[in-house]
């Protein structure tokens, strides 16, 4: 795995130990920032980090901070490893559920504009009720969140859904909240 553009452009980054995660494929996560564009100065979530590729690709791309969660300590080890050997200042990284996280982010009235959703396939539908409660409260206005999931798994939230494509077995769903208005539902 490496980082495809912006200042760490080409550095390879570790991947968490043991069979538990499965990183996004560097194709799939070029196209993701494709279709995203430019993130510069964005705040970012990244849930389920795993390695931390899409929140790390994003900071080289320019993203302003980055909060990189996940409630494994292997994964975690790989992302502190990964925010070393990028030297990346304005990342994060924390070991908590995510439901932890989203429910402190609205407590502080935490809100972000990337917010990447990569969690195991098979969590989807357990996690996906919380999803649709929580999100409005800390996206930003015209915010995206960015599922990823199995290519058969149908995933819905409370925002517009503004790119929906399948590369080999993975899903990529882009949802975008409302430009004109703040959400509140906590």
């Amino acid at each position: 795995m490496r980082i495809i553009a912006g200042t760490c452009k080409g550095t390879t980054i570790a991947a968490p130990r043991g069979g538990r995660t499965r990183p996004t494929a560097d194709k799939v996560r070029g196209a993701i920032f494709n279709i995203l564009g430019d993130v510069s100065g964005f705040t970012v979530l990244d849930l389920f980090a795993g390695s931390g590729a899409l929140g790390l690709e994003a900071l080289s791309r320019g993203a302003g901070e980055a909060l990189l969660a996940d409630s494994a300590a292997t994964s975690l080890a790989a992302i502190r490893k990964n925010i070393t050997k990028l030297k990346l200042e304005n990342a994060r990284a924390v070991q908590r559920d995510y439901l932890v996280i989203l429910k402190d982010a609205a407590k502080k009235q935490r809100r972000y504009d990337l917010i990447f959703v990569d969690p195991p396939y098979r969590m989807h539908r357990v996690i996906e009720p919380e999803l649709q409660r929580r999100l409005p409260g800390i996206i930003a206005p015209g915010g995206r969140v960015i599922i990823e999931s199995g290519s058969r798994e149908e995933i819905s939230l409370p925002f517009e859904l503004v790119v929906d494509r399948v590369y080999g077995d993975t899903r990529i769903r882009i949802f975008q909240s409302a430009m004109d208005e703040a959400q509140s539902d906590v």
